[in-house]
């Protein structure tokens, strides 16, 4: 089983950056692919990038360019570095990790862009 708590949400002016982390407790962590999902107020969660267990990335078309995902397995954290916020970024960021036959959320991660 693997258990994600997030951390580094926040507050921030449009064109800022803030950095999340998502710590996972668990081995098999190091095997899995890793995502960050954002859901905003009445809308569905959607994702905005991955990175597989070989360092892969992909992103959402609408990060692309702003947002960095990177994975340190040694600590067992993936990070998704987030610069030139805008206000449509404000969102509930969360954190999963999934194999072949399982997927783990954290509880998330409240990011505010005002402009």
């Amino acid at each position: 089983q693997v258990q994600l708590v997030e951390s580094g949400g926040g507050l921030v002016q449009a064109g800022g950056s803030l950095r999340l982390s998502c710590a996972a407790s668990g081995s098999i962590f190091r095997s899995s692919t890793a995502g960050w999902y954002r859901q905003a107020p009445g809308k569905q969660r959607e994702q905005v990038a991955r990175i597989t267990s070989g360092g892969y990335t992909n992103y959402a078309d609408s990060v692309k360019d702003r947002f960095t995902i990177s994975r340190d397995n040694a600590k067992n954290t993936v990070y998704l570095q987030m610069n030139s916020l805008k206000p449509e970024n404000t969102a509930v960021y969360y954190c999963n990790a999934e194999g072949a036959l399982y997927m783990y959320w954290g509880q998330g991660t409240q990011v505010t862009v005002s402009s």
